[in-house]
């Protein structure tokens, strides 16, 4: 019996949140609005994003003995995640710097604070909680051999999801345990060897699209043109499913026998900050109630809809009845007709 649908071993941030008419270039300065400040972080938005949607939540963080710190603990028990995994002190709670632009694209960036302590030695420290969790979302604004840590300490039949934000190579252990590899075609490119995109965007083009190569698609050795293309060269790395995010237009699940392609859902964005993390949420959420890959996708879908058409990103995040009431028709709201830009 698991105690809990989902473990999430991840960042827990303060994000830093400001209004811009546009991103400032090199060197240039722009004005913004009043700055928010949220609870925030990959990790953290996850957890609260699933215990949302109603599963049984426990989140493995660190964060500072600071206000930035008590008030994520603070929001991640509103949402009724068991915070027993969080861990406290060791240096400032992680801090986001985000610009969000009129169309509801946004620009960030981590300093890891915190996040950067949570060590493999804490993963161990959390055995129990692997050991009764059905399945473990990870990402990468904690250290890397924590998260290798995480895999070697994955319970018999459980599973794990893994969204590699922000992306770096992986090594064979932690590739073999992905089920599924979560991307965009920013995070695609970097996998199959591009670097890291340098436009700006947070896919790395420079209004959030695709940092592509000269064919069109992530420029890595022989990914191809196509999303289905870089499926195959991401299941030739060795996860066992993957799933590409492709903003407005869907996404892409493939698993080795079958590649899906998920419609978006029509809707007007105002703010895409943390919808990523919504949609690796639900998705795991529904891979642990025994949903296939597609069905899944198309759930996390509706949720990441639902997300952007809301500023912030916790505070954004939707109930299951809210996303049961979502329509499938125009896109209703201000700002532009959009999928779920899945970039946080």
């Amino acid at each position: 019996m698991y105690a809990y649908d989902l473990l999430v071993v991840g960042s827990a941030n303060a994000d830093l949140v400001t209004l811009v008419e546009r991103r400032p270039g090199p060197g240039e300065t722009v004005l913004g609005s009043d700055l928010q400040v949220q609870p925030g972080g990959k990790g953290a938005n996850q957890a609260a994003a699933a215990a949302r949607l109603g599963a049984r939540t426990a989140l493995l963080a660190r964060v500072g003995d600071d206000a930035h710190g008590r008030l994520l603990l603070d929001a991640q028990r509103a949402a009724r995640v068991d915070t027993a995994g969080v861990r406290s002190g060791g240096a400032p709670t992680g801090v986001a710097l985000i610009t969000v632009d009129p169309s509801g694209d946004n620009s960030i960036v981590v300093s890891p604070g915190a996040n950067a302590r949570l060590s493999p030695a804490d993963v161990r420290d959390a055995a129990e909680l692997l050991a009764t969790s059905r399945v473990v979302s990870a990402q990468l604004e904690i250290p890397l051999e924590t998260v290798a840590e995480v895999v070697r300490g994955l319970a018999p039949g459980s599973r794990f999801v893994l969204n590699p934000s922000p992306p770096v190579k992986l090594d064979a252990e932690i590739l073999a345990a992905c089920d599924p590899l979560i991307v965009n075609e920013h995070e695609a490119r970097v996998l199959l060897g591009g670097a890291a995109g340098a436009d700006g965007g947070p896919d790395g083009g420079p209004d959030g699209g695709s940092d592509d190569g000269p064919d069109g698609g992530p420029d890595g050795d022989g990914a191809g043109a196509e999303p289905a293309d870089w499926a195959r060269a991401l299941l030739a790395l060795g996860p066992r499913s993957v799933v590409i995010t492709l903003g407005a237009e869907g996404a892409l699940v493939a698993d080795g026998r079958t590649t899906v392609h998920v419609p978006s859902v029509p809707v007007r964005a105002v703010d895409t900050t943390g919808a990523g993390d919504a949609f690796t949420a639900a998705l795991a959420w529904r891979l642990g109630a025994g949903e296939d890959l597609a069905t899944a996708a198309g759930y996390a879908a509706r949720v990441g809809a639902v997300t952007v058409t809301r500023p912030g990103a916790q505070v954004s995040y939707p109930t299951a009845e809210e996303v049961a009431a979502l329509p499938a028709g125009a896109p209703s709201g201000p700002g532009e007709p959009s999928g779920p830009e899945v970039s946080r």
